[in-house]
Parts: C-alpha cells; sequence; structure tokens
C-alpha cells in the first residue's frame, strides 16, 4: 500500500477516535498526531506523560517496574528485595533477558526473586521487621553480596512502611550499602516516573559512597556506559567499540554492572547515555555536581554507530578520533556484507513500532539501512523530549501515537498495512493471530544482541527471518481477505 498523505492521516486518526464517547475522544486526540518534521518542539503536535484514560486498555507498566525491572534488577552482584506480595517480584524477575557474567546464587543474583512475601497480617501490623529479618537472612545465606536494595510495591505506601529507617539500622549492621527505593506501583502515570524514582536513590544512597577517595587511578578516556540494560547482550557489543576505539569503559550501567561501578563513575570524564528516558536524570545531577559531561548515542546499525563514534570521539583528542575511524573502516566490510544479503530481501517493507525507552526512534536508522521504511512510532511512557528526538527521524505523515490503546493500534495497523510491527509481548500475539509478521522488540525476541555492528548482522537475520518466513502464506490477512471477499462480489454480480 502506498504511503498515507498528511490529510489521509488525520482523516485515519479522526477515523479511528469515533468510537469513543466526548471526553474521551477529546483527551486521546491529543496523543495521535501526525509528524511534521518542520516543527522543533514536540507540544505542538502531540502531549505526553499523561495518565492513561481509565477503561481504556493500556500497555504501560508501572513505578516498581521502572525501578526494580528497569534500573535496580540488572546490577548484578546486589540483592534487590521486592518488599510486598510475591507476585510483583516474580513477574519482574528474568524476564527482561539482562545478560551477566557470574554465578547466579554466589555472586551474581540478577534472576533470582527475593521478597518479603506480603500477607494480610503484614498490611495489618506492618513490614518493618520482617524486611529487617530478612536482611540478615540474606548476609547469612548469601555473605558475597554488595548490597541489597528495597524495591516497595503499592501496599508499602499504602500502610506507611519506614523503608528508610530500617535500611539506615541494616546499612550500619552488615555494613553495605542498603538502599531503600520508594517505587510503589501508583506513583505516577507510568514506569517512567520508578526510573526518576531509582536515579534519585542511586543520587542519595550510592554515588557520594567513593567522594574524597583518591584510589583508583583515572586516565583521560574514562567514560561510562549509561542506560544499557545489556539485553541480549547488547552492553558487551557496544563496549567492544568503545574499548577499541580507545576510551577505558569504567562503569556499565545497568546491565552487568556492579554497585562498585556506580561508585566509581563520578571519576569518568564522559557519560554516555543509550536510554535517554530512563537514566537521563541521574546524567544530569553529575554534570551539575561532577561537571561530567554527557552525551546521547545510537548503536543501531551502522549509520547510526559511524555518525556516534564520531560524536564521541569529537569530544576527546586526536588519538580516540583515528581510533574512531579505524573501527568504522574495520567493520565497514561486515556491515556492507550484512546490508548486501539482506537488503534485496528487505527493501521497500514498511515497519510500525510501538515500544518503550529508546526504541521507537534509535532503531529506526538500522530499518533505513536495510532499505525498510518506518511509518508508524509511539511511546508507552516517552515525555515531550523523547518525541522532540523523534519527529526528525521520521518521514513527513507519517503517524505518531502516544500510550497508544490496544483498539487504536489494531485499528492504525488495518489501514496503514504494514509488512512488519514491533512491540511487545502483550502485543505479539494479536497481530500474529491476525497475519501480520511481529518482532518483540522489548527484549528482542529472545535473540541479539542488536546493538553495535555484530548486533546489525543478527538485527538484519532476525528482520529477513520474520518478514520472510513461509508461514505467512498460510495466514490470510484480514484487509487481503477482506478485498478478495470485495472481488468475488463484484464478480458474481
Amino acid at each position: 500500500m502506498a504511503a498515507l498523505t498528511k490529510e489521509e492521516t488525520e482523516a485515519l486518526i479522526q477515523e479511528v477516535l469515533e468510537v469513543y464517547p466526548e471526553q474521551a475522544r477529546k483527551d486521546r486526540a491529543k496523543h495521535l498526531a501526525v509528524n511534521d518534521q518542520s516543527l522543533e518542539k514536540s507540544n505542538k503536535c502531540i502531549t505526553s506523560n499523561r495518565k492513561s484514560q481509565p477503561g481504556v486498555m493500556t500497555i504501560r507498566g508501572c513505578a516498581y517496574a521502572g525501578s526494580k525491572g528497569v534500573v535496580w534488577g540488572p546490577i548484578k552482584d546486589m540483592i534487590h528485595i521486592s518488599h510486598g506480595p510475591v507476585g510483583c517480584g516474580q513477574y519482574s524477575r528474568a524476564g527482561r533477558r539482562n545478560y551477566y557474567v557470574g554465578t547466579t546464587g554466589i555472586n551474581t543474583f540478577g534472576t533470582m526473586n527475593f521478597t518479603s512475601d506480603f500477607q494480610e497480617k503484614d498490611i495489618v501490623f506492618g513490614g518493618d521487621k520482617k524486611l529487617a529479618k530478612i536482611m540478615n537472612e540474606i548476609e547469612e545465606l548469601f555473605p558475597l553480596n554488595k548490597g541489597i536494595s528495597i524495591q516497595s510495591e503499592c501496599p508499602i505506601g499504602l500502610i506507611g512502611d519506614d523503608i528508610e529507617a530500617v535500611a539506615k539500622k541494616a546499612n550500619k549492621e552488615i555494613g553495605k550499602p542498603v538502599v531503600p527505593v520508594r517505587c510503589e506501583g501508583f506513583r505516577g502515570v507510568s514506569q517512567s516516573l520508578g526510573h526518576h524514582i531509582a536515579n534519585d536513590a542511586i543520587r542519595d544512597w550510592v554515588l557520594e559512597n567513593r567522594d574524597g577517595d583518591e584510589s583508583f587511578a583515572t586516565t583521560p578516556y574514562d567514560v561510562a556506559v549509561i542506560g544499557d540494560y545489556n539485553i541480549g547482550g547488547d552492553a558487551w557489543a557496544s563496549r567492544t567499540l568503545l574499548e577499541e576505539m580507545g576510551l577505558r569503559v569504567v562503569a556499565q550501567w545497568s546491565g552487568d554492572g556492579t554497585i562498585a561501578e556506580m561508585e566509581k563513575t563520578p571519576k569518568v570524564k564522559l557519560n554516555l547515555i543509550h536510554c535517554y528516558r530512563s537514566m537521563n536524570y541521574i546524567a544530569r545531577h553529575m554534570e551539575e555536581k561532577y561537571k561530567i559531561p554527557w552525551i546521547e548515542y545510537n548503536f543501531f546499525g551502522p549509520t547510526k554507530i559511524a555518525e556516534s563514534l564520531r560524536k564521541i570521539a569529537a569530544l576527546f583528542d586526536e588519538t580516540i578520533q583515528a581510533g574512531a575511524e579505524k573501527v568504522i573502516a574495520k567493520y565497514q566490510a561486515e556491515y556492507d556484507a550484512v546490508i548486501a544479503k539482506y537488503k534485496p530481501r528487505l527493501q521497500g517493507k514498511r515497519v510500525m513500532l510501538y515500544v518503550g525507552g529508546l526504541r521507537p526512534r534509535h532503531v529506526i536508522g538500522a530499518y533505513e539501512d536495510l532499505g525498510m521504511e518506518v511509518v508508524g512510532t509511539g511511546y508507552e511512557f516517552g515525555h515531550n523530549d523523547d518525541y522532540d528526538r523523534t519527529i526528525k527521524e521520521m518521514g513527513n505523515a507519517t503517524l505518531i501515537y502516544d500510550d497508544v490503546t490496544g483498539y487504536e493500534f489494531e485499528e492504525f495497523v488495518k489501514r496503514v498495512q504494514p509488512d512488519l510491527i514491533g512491540s511487545g509481548i502483550k502485543e505479539k500475539y494479536i497481530f500474529q493471530k491476525m497475519g501480520i509478521p511481529f518482532r518483540q522488540m522489548h527484549s528482542w525476541d529472545y535473540s541479539g544482541p542488536y546493538h553495535g555492528y555484530d548486533g546489525f548482522a543478527i538485527f538484519a537475520r532476525d528482520m529477513d527471518m520474520t518478514l520472510n518466513n513461509p508461514c505467512w502464506k498460510q495466514v490470510k490477512v484480514p484487509w487481503k481477505t477482506a478485498e478478495s471477499s470485495d472481488v468475488a462480489v463484484a464478480a458474481s454480480a
């Protein structure tokens, strides 16, 4: 199907909104837009970071998910207690494939579920004593842990457990960092506030731990990778390129990361942010307090990788700049071969995205390197500064949607008719049953890494494997079924 014009896209949005009652229609209209590259600020076309419409199915997560599931959970040598009922911790355990090196249960704990397992009596009498006891048991059972975080679930904020007092007491008793995180799920409008709360906890309880410590030997080329959660090994792929160009990666947040790395971050010369949405808060704090500059980078696809390597290198001396060019040249034959192999099979294919964090805009370049076109994108929990960065990446007249509902997404797909959808696990089986190729783009559909040049080869293979799988010939796409029925009716008339 040909790309929609601006007028057709606007008409499509209005058509989809017609199903809602008046008040809901007015609210949702603010979150659906036609992209306009001439705009400098996205707030002139779309509203974001607002409460989801009551009664309308949203795909967002909660503040607890943002803190425990994203920021804190991947820190491998700490034990993260889900303070509350058992379900939240179990649901957030090991779901995002944050790879790490270590022996689980000995010196790494990322895939384990530690919970205070709240019962009715804990709601009535409080869980402070239970929490304190748990931390003593943790020290006895897992003595090689390097610290503990307390990830509070909804009941904790409702009954008023004083997790800060418990944390301070435990810190003195066990002599290790114990960090209370007020990330009750009901806080804020989405998991985005959980990221912010988690960043603030790192600021208040971790970063100052080594202030004044001069024992760590620094170099002019020290950097920290922040906001890379090592999904499928992404951070390792990114780190390889940075070290090959001559930089020293001192800290990696938080996939395969340690609390010691976090404590050393104030010593670096530059903070490199991959997931801007989840970690910009702590980078801004370090810029203000420690005078450490930060930049956002994008390691999806060879075009964006080269741009990012050169942007990073420009902040260092000629040695690093030459190193960046050597890295780009080193991998050129590799990514040229990937493009030569897969671009003829993917050229002209159209993609719709709906993901969280950085992906709705960062992966656009990787698709374009393969000759594909992104015709719709949106964020689950984006803010307007995310959309500011997105409008320049998207083509004019394409769809942008914020906190899109299940109904809206399905209707947009039926009309736009993309060849591929990249979204989350909740959407995956809906669209596959509709006969539409789908990639789970939160955790790379059990594949990866997708970052870096080696990751691009895996990305291209996965897109080809999904789109050109012969199974789709056995499933009729709804709009094609409708077209064939119309032709049959016309022929019999």
